[in-house]
């Protein structure tokens, strides 16, 4: 039953029986003091009026305390949200709409629960990753102003500092540009140019580290020209390259590609690495997730999620293929963002 036509049978429903409540105190009258009481029709018919109002308001006071408890209790509950519990639950009603309320109310508390749970994880682990690094950097100049160190050894410990320091460094970069991506609603700034330029140089930035672990790059590039913010999507194509390089052992294999679908790109990146299991593939995109727990690689956990949302940003979506000792496979699809008339090969 809904709202309207409960409130219509609520009204109805006293009405009627302020009535015959009212008529029945009126033959109560009568038999006390007499039908003489009554036979004046003006005085029979306010003694009438005024028993049934007075009878109908004490029935809607008492039951309109349960007609609207379902509200009561939702406002109670909304006071309790206010204070930070996100725990609390509203139970439903007989009536559609407040039950439907009811279940708004209870999905948003359950959605406002994993957001605080998720900022909590976020601080936690932000505090945990900013501190390592500077803990480190201050035991190793400890020791360096304490002296009585080798030559090599002095090296060996500045060479710590400086990669601890361009850890952070990478960790604030990440955290700055995460937070400008989740607080951007429109990609502004946008441009026409070559896509597949853009990764080139993005493989070129990156050579000393491919180079260092003697990887082969593999490049097959379908000449693109794309409307696009190009600052964004360079950290696209960064983050992945470096991700990849990062878990493929040394002589190794990345395969990277670019072909143009109707009015969409595909790029995928594959390398010969060390692959996923099913559990890493499903966290591989939040926030500080690592899946080398051992942290023996260098990282913060924060590139796949910058990828992902800039992607989703762009109105594209990514995929991931990978198992354990067979390496893995990102693959990105993005809209070109222009006329088909507009678009180069």
């Amino acid at each position: 039953m809904s709202l309207a036509v409960s409130l219509v049978v609520f009204v109805f429903f006293v009405m009627a029986l302020s009535v015959v409540i009212g008529r029945l105190c009126t033959y109560l009258l009568e038999f006390i003091f007499g039908s003489s009481f009554l036979e004046n029709g003006i005085l029979g018919f306010f003694a009438l009026l005024l028993t049934s109002v007075s009878i109908g308001t004490s029935i809607t006071a008492l039951l309109s305390r349960w007609m609207v408890k379902p509200v009561r209790n939702l406002i109670e509950a909304i006071e309790d949200v206010a204070k930070g519990d996100f725990s609390v639950t509203v139970k439903g009603s007989n009536i559609p709409e407040l039950e439907s309320l009811a279940a708004s109310f209870n999905k948003m508390a359950r959605e406002l629960a994993g957001i605080e749970m998720l900022r909590l994880d976020f601080i936690n682990n932000f505090s945990h990753e900013f501190k390592t690094p500077i803990v480190s950097i201050k035991g190793f100049a400890k020791l360096l102003k304490e002296g009585g160190l080798t030559g090599d050894e002095a090296q060996e410990y500045l060479d710590i500092i400086i990669q601890e320091s361009q850890r952070l460094a990478d960790l604030s970069t990440n955290v700055l540009n995460l937070s400008k991506v989740e607080t951007t609603e429109i990609i502004s700034e946008k441009e026409v140019y070559a896509l597949d330029e853009q990764i080139r140089r993005a493989i070129l930035i990156l050579e000393p580290k491919w180079s260092a672990k003697n990887l082969s790059v593999d490049v097959d590039l379908e000449s693109i020209t794309i409307y696009n913010n190009a600052s964004l999507l360079q950290q696209i194509w960064v983050n992945l390259l470096d991700n990849a390089i990062k878990f493929t052992d040394n002589g190794g294999e990345l395969l990277v590609s670019l072909r143009r679908i109707n009015s969409s790109l595909r790029f995928c990146l594959r390398d010969s690495g060390q692959g996923m299991d099913e559990e890493t593939k499903q966290h591989i995109f939040d926030k500080f997730y690592q899946g080398d727990t051992s942290h023996a690689t260098v990282g913060n956990g924060l590139g796949l999620t910058l990828v992902k949302n800039i992607v989703g940003l762009c109105s594209g979506h990514i995929e991931v293929e990978s198992s354990l000792g067979k390496g893995s496979a990102f693959t990105v699809f993005l809209p070109l963002g222009m006329p088909m008339d507009n678009m180069h090969s």
